[in-house]
């Protein structure tokens, strides 16, 4: 379930403003808006939520460069200059002898 937020007050009734202008559908786009609006401001910010959420599991190394913007090599720089250890996982001898076996057959 979303976790609810309160806004103060000044900047709810500026964004209904803005809502009743016709800028936005409804103050959830408005503040969706603002959010990214604040990442591209703030890369640094985007990077490390980016981070967090790779920390966490919930997106791969690929998807986690594509968000920031970068190759994964450069990705993984960013990882190690933050001083984050990445896990990474090995295949187990049925999985390794599985995909020698499916090179050779595709090299015939």
């Amino acid at each position: 379930m979303p976790e609810m937020i309160a806004l103060p007050a000044t900047i709810e009734m500026e964004m209904k403003a803005l809502v009743g202008d016709g800028h936005y559908a409804n103050l959830n786009e408005a503040i969706k808006d603002a959010f990214r609006t604040l990442l591209n401001v703030r890369p640094e910010l985007k990077t490390s939520a980016v981070i967090e959420l790779y920390k966490e599991g919930e997106i791969s190394i690929g998807k986690a460069a594509e968000m920031v913007g970068v190759s994964t090599i450069e990705f993984k720089d960013i990882l190690v200059i933050r001083g984050i250890r990445r896990e990474v996982g090995s295949r187990s001898k049925k999985e390794l002898d599985e995909g020698v076996e499916l090179i050779n057959k595709l090299r015939k």
